[in-house]
């Protein structure tokens, strides 16, 4: 791994701390260094935004149900329910429970991708929703 990754998640972790108070069992940085260590790189905030708001073959971008900008709660496309924000920026509990990330990133992926995601696509994705301010 380059030093400079190895810095990025550093810092990533690092910054987890606030979090931990509030955290069920991880946080939104702990989950992108560990997406970004999969992957090997760091992720992209850019092609997170562009991955997020993207078709993928289907009919059902991230933003179908999250919004453009997921700053806000969103709605379920197909059923209607109201989402939380999925920003950790607009949603404290974004992200802090590893088993629910797991569980989610699994389903939406196959719901909008057809696939599970790559661990660099889910990095990505996570970058970008991290980056996001209110």
């Amino acid at each position: 791994m380059s030093p400079r990754f190895i810095a990025l998640a550093l810092a990533a972790l690092a910054s987890a701390a606030p979090w931990a108070a509030m955290a069920a069992d991880t946080s939104p940085a702990a989950q992108l260094a560990r997406f970004a260590a999969e992957a090997g790189r760091p992720g992209q905030p850019e092609q997170g935004r562009l991955f997020f708001t993207s078709t993928h073959g289907g009919k059902w971008s991230c933003a179908s149900c999250h919004r453009e900008v997921p700053t806000v709660a969103g709605q379920h496309a197909g059923s209607g329910k109201t989402l939380e924000p999925l920003a950790p920026a607009a949603n404290a509990r974004a992200f802090t429970e590893q088993a629910r990330v797991d569980k989610w990133f699994r389903r939406n992926c196959k719901d909008v991708a057809g696939r599970e995601c790559t661990a660099g696509e889910k990095a990505d994705v996570l970058a970008y929703l991290v980056s996001l301010t209110r």
